[in-house]
């Protein structure tokens, strides 16, 4: 008994694990900006690190574009950013995040979903204003 009392004592304290650091994004984003910039390493692992914020940066949009339509069906726009239709907008993603919020902020736990929100959001802020609330 008192072990499990003691055990939702550390659980209950414990602070939340971040799957992908904020620190981690930022050397994954640096090494995307520099692949775009054809700054090309020999180092696979830094192929891999561009890859990784290039796959995290769509991966969230994609959600939020579900998340937008699915939002839509019932009559709610969400309306947080409006990405333009361009040929290059993976590269323009992954600098709006690098640039707009990574090298802007310091080096913090920060949630990358929240970074990644916020960088899009003030890159790609949408035209059409939102009906007030009623």
């Amino acid at each position: 008994m008192k072990a499990a009392l003691l055990l939702l004592a550390a659980l209950g304290t414990a602070s939340p694990a971040l799957a992908y650091t904020s620190a981690e994004l930022r050397g994954d984003c640096q090494a995307a900006e520099a692949l775009y910039q054809e700054q090309r390493s020999s180092d696979p692992y830094e192929a891999i690190r561009s890859t990784r914020c290039i796959a995290y940066v769509a991966g969230f949009v994609d959600g939020y574009a579900i998340s937008d339509y699915l939002a839509e069906k019932i009559g709610v726009r969400l309306n947080a950013f409006c990405l333009p239709q361009d040929d290059h907008l993976p590269q323009r993603l992954v600098r709006a995040v690098l640039l707009n919020q990574l090298e802007r902020l310091p080096a913090d736990d920060s949630s990358t979903a929240t970074i990644v929100a916020g960088a899009l959001a003030r890159s790609f802020p949408c035209s059409e204003a939102l009906e007030p609330r009623q």
